[in-house]
């Protein structure tokens, strides 16, 4: 087992004990961490001191296709789920998710497809809706945010008529293609370093 996947301990509240789950098309960097019951799907990307770390709230579900960036910190709290196809998740990240260098998602929580998640931002016990855009150091709490809606840099979402008020994306926003832009890097980087690890699988840290 790589050092930087672990098991989880048993406890009160996972009296159970997981291994996380990852395709051989997903990569994580050798100093990230994902522990406990952790769910990746293929092509997913999880870079440097990342932690995504389902030993409290469980599982963690992150999607196809979906970047977990530098400094990334994802875990739940005990016993306290979001809905996904009828099934609880202490955290649900859809596919093609943008999680941008030391954001944070900390379930119970729930990120549709193809949303971006800014840089220092924070979302938590809410879920957003797919196609959105979380801009930087914005703060996600207690609400849920529809699907096209854009949250600007460094507001505080904590009442859901913030949130609902919150403004549409439109082919005018300067940040409409923002996700997609990242996910397609993201994308290259998986396979580039998949490539780089089998070619120096001991030392590709040079």
């Amino acid at each position: 087992m790589s050092s930087n996947i672990a098991i989880n301990p048993i406890t009160s509240f996972t009296p159970m004990i997981y291994k996380p789950q990852v395709p051989k098309n997903s990569f994580i960097q050798p100093n990230a961490s994902v522990l406990g019951a952790v769910i990746l799907s293929e092509g997913v990307l999880v870079s440097p001191f990342a932690s995504i770390r389902g030993d409290e709230g469980t599982p963690i579900f992150i999607g196809k296709n979906s970047n977990i960036q530098d400094g990334v910190v994802i875990h739940g709290l005990e016993k306290q789920f979001v809905e996904n196809k009828g099934l609880g998740y202490s955290v649900h990240i859809g596919a093609n998710v943008s999680l941008a260098h030391q954001s944070q998602v900390h379930g119970p929580a729930k990120i549709g497809d193809n949303t971006f998640v800014g840089m220092q931002s924070f979302v938590f016990k809410s879920e957003v809706g797919s196609n959105v855009v979380i801009e930087p150091c914005a703060k996600v709490i207690g609400v849920k945010i529809a699907s096209g809606r854009y949250v600007p840099a460094g507001e505080v979402i904590k009442t859901q008529e913030q949130a609902d008020k919150l403004p549409m994306i439109t082919p005018e926003y300067a940040m409409k293609n923002l996700n997609n832009e990242v996910v397609h890097v993201n994308r290259e980087l998986n396979k580039g370093y998949s490539e780089l690890a089998k070619t120096y699988p001991m030392n590709y840290y040079l």
